[in-house]
């Protein structure tokens, strides 16, 4: 993530078919352009693809305007389903808030 000032948005409980619109509008509303954004996912119990699929899109939206999204603090089966898609090639992932925030 580049030096400039982050926004950090943490999610919770299940991130599904039925949370993900709302999810996916909450992230795409924070991409300003001025500030990189942050996932929190530590409290987030369950994420399945359509989920994932809204941090894509999120990311995407990021990276046309110059901005970047970082993941934060994903539970060990949310990484490892991360891992399987090869989406941790993708995204900027991070252990913890003070490390993500110190980068």
């Amino acid at each position: 993530m580049s030096a400039a000032q982050k926004h950090v948005i943490a999610l919770s409980g299940d991130v599904d078919l039925e949370h993900a619109a709302k999810t996916r509008q909450m992230l795409l509303d924070a991409i300003d352009g001025t500030t990189d954004l942050l996932v929190d996912l530590s409290a987030v119990t369950y994420i399945d693809s359509s989920g994932i699929a809204s941090l894509v899109e999120a990311l995407q939206a990021a990276k046309n305007i110059g901005t970047t999204l970082g993941l934060v603090a994903l539970s060990t089966q949310a990484l490892r389903v991360f891992e399987l898609a090869r989406l941790d090639k993708v995204f900027s992932i991070f252990p913890d808030m003070p490390t993500a925030m110190s980068d």
